[in-house]
């Protein structure tokens, strides 16, 4: 049985990690190689990097500071924001990324994800899709959740799988930072549409959301920012806790 990954997620504004709620009213959080360094010692499975304001600010991600954090810790470590090319993501390789998490490049030029994957592997590719429901339908929205696409959640995360994605990475904006819960609903049917590991993200609280993501759907990991940053559940106890439950995790 492959084990459940818990993976902490570095959200990156000016060189500083933040969390916000529904991808506003955003608030400083910590440094961001401390807290790598942090998670990495706790039994992290894996880490997100994402340079939220890549994107927004038309610049490439911040190199030096995932260099910085690549040498920090001994865990997987993926990193998105900004990476608009094929190129940027050989830097972010050898600079100490484990993976490259495409968004927005991906959704204007879909081909990006054939290149990354054809290049470095499919491994390597995580595609990663914010969406939010508006009357019934998970729409897609790019540029940190502010611009809203034609794209539906289901049929760009298929579309993704087929040219190459390795992974996705699925954040409810409605759910973000709710601390309400996983969208487990729109969780299933990704299940049911994709055949590629799923991370979830947007809306754990508590101990129980994870309990209930792992056991209610087949997603591969659940991602947390603001109640890891916070201390308000802690990575070993989540997984002693998980085990318990009989849901298979690295411990």
């Amino acid at each position: 049985m492959l084990t459940k990954r818990i993976i902490p997620c570095l959200d990156i504004k000016d060189g500083r990690t933040v969390k916000g709620t529904n991808f506003l009213q955003l608030r400083d959080a910590g440094d961001p190689v401390e807290l790598a360094r942090q998670y990495s010692l706790e039994g992290a499975d894996e880490l997100v990097f994402l340079d939220i304001g890549a994107t927004i600010e038309n610049r490439k991600t911040l190199i030096d500071l995932v260099e910085r954090v690549g040498a920090n810790i001994h865990i997987p470590f993926s990193v998105g924001g900004g990476i608009g090319d094929e190129k940027i993501v050989y830097d972010l390789l050898q600079k100490g990324a484990d993976k490259v998490s495409v968004n927005s490049a991906a959704i204007r030029h879909p081909e990006l994800i054939t290149k990354i994957a054809s290049l470095y592997g499919a491994q390597c590719l995580i595609v990663a899709i914010d969406a939010k429901c508006i009357a019934g339908t998970w729409q897609v929205f790019t540029h940190g959740g502010q611009k809203p696409t034609e794209r539906s959640l289901f049929e760009w995360a298929k579309e993704a799988q087929e040219r190459g994605a390795g992974e996705i990475l699925f954040t409810s904006m409605d759910n973000d930072g709710t601390k309400q819960g996983f969208a487990l609903e729109a969780l299933k049917t990704l299940n049911d549409t994709l055949t590629i590991p799923i991370i979830a993200s947007g809306g754990a609280g508590n101990q129980g959301h994870f309990i209930s993501l792992f056991q209610e759907t087949d997603v591969s990991a659940g991602l947390a920012a603001s109640i890891f940053h916070y201390q308000e559940v802690r990575i070993p106890d989540l997984k002693k806790n998980l085990a318990k439950e009989g849901i298979a995790v690295r411990l």
